[in-house]
């Protein structure tokens, strides 16, 4: 009976064995194998079997990429201004023998070198640059950081800077300037602004007056169109008549009957001044009576003495006093056209 206890015991000893042998390695995990103390081979994802006793599986190690969010570290600018960085830096394991035995604490050796060169990158800057080129930081450390950690089978595929604290003194600094920028721009914009109204309104004021010449332009050449036109018009109608008073051979005595009612017309206006032809002396004595009752012509002096009328024919149907009438009516007339004329030559 005891025989046979022990037997079962062994039974279950050995199938606990073996189970423990047995190794399942999860996705993106890579187990570190060793022999008796000594490397012996890298497990990927799947089943495997391990030597009891002999076998051990020393380190198991995360193949997904991490983040490594750093503490701010004191950084010194090449202007002596010291500023807090804040880093972050993202990194895989791309052979776990080297991650495993090529550093001790390889995250924590991350950190420090990730410190190190963030102060010489930052120590060749100054604060404007360093707040302006973040870019420029990012690159410079990842190229350090991927080169320096390939040793230790990390794989380091970016760099940000999260965050950079100026001392509070500088704050208050970049605050003002920050302020007096913006009022400076605004100042600017409202210049540009009131400048473009002014120039527009000028531009305005410009087409207006220039609208306003051409209309006033385009007035008076119509305005003058129309007056020659006008004395085009009066001028051929002088023609016409003219040319219809050539036509119907009008005699010389009746031209100057017409020149003759003309100066009358002159004589009669307001004008001040009357120039006479020098043949109009000639014209109006061979006019006869009306000749002599202007007084202009012949130079005789007229006898204005009444006189009496002339003994009447025989035969002539008019009595004396009738004649007598009529001679009286014509020398009034003939006097009264006489003093009118001689008193616009005076005046």
């Amino acid at each position: 009976m005891g025989g046979l206890i022990a037997l079962i015991v062994i039974l279950i000893l050995l199938i606990w064995l073996l189970i423990s042998c047995i190794r399942i390695v999860p996705q993106a995990q890579a187990y570190i194998v060793e022999s008796l103390g000594r490397y012996k081979t890298t497990w990927d994802a799947g089943l495997h079997l391990k030597v009891p006793i002999i076998e051990r599986i020393a380190k198991k190690v995360s193949l997904k990429e991490q983040v490594l969010d750093f503490p701010p570290q004191p950084v010194i600018t090449k202007d002596n201004v010291s500023v807090g960085i804040d880093s972050v830096v993202f990194a895989y394991v791309f052979d776990p023998k080297l991650y495993t035995y090529g550093v001790e604490n390889p995250i924590s050796g991350l950190q420090n070198l990730a410190a190190t060169t963030l102060r010489n990158i930052i120590g060749e800057m100054e604060l404007d640059q360093t707040l302006t080129s973040r870019d420029e930081i990012n690159r410079r450390m990842e190229a350090v950081l991927d080169s320096a950690t390939d040793p230790w089978g990390i794989k380091v595929t970016r760099v940000e800077i999260k965050n950079i604290q100026p001392p509070k003194e500088i704050e208050e600094v970049m605050t003002k300037q920050m302020r007096a920028e913006r009022e400076r721009r605004q100042t600017v914009l409202e210049a540009q602004a009131h400048k473009e109204a002014v120039v527009s309104r000028a531009e305005g004021d410009k087409q207006a007056k220039l609208l306003a010449a051409q209309a006033e332009r385009d007035a008076q050449i119509a305005l003058a169109e129309g007056r020659a036109r006008s004395i085009e018009l009066v001028y051929n109608a002088e023609a016409a008549g003219l040319e219809r008073l050539r036509e119907a051979n009008i005699s010389e005595a009746v031209l100057r009957l017409k020149g003759l009612d003309a100066l009358k017309n002159v004589a009669d206006g307001r004008a001040t001044k009357i120039y006479m032809p020098s043949d109009i002396a000639g014209a109006v004595s061979t006019l006869g009576l009306i000749g002599e009752s202007l007084g202009i012509g012949d130079q005789t002096p007229i006898d204005r003495t009444p006189k009496p009328a002339p003994a009447a024919p025989a035969d002539d149907c008019c009595d004396d006093d009738e004649k007598g009438r009529l001679a009286h009516e014509a020398s009034a007339a003939t006097r009264a056209i006489q003093n009118n004329v001689q008193n616009r030559f005076r005046q």
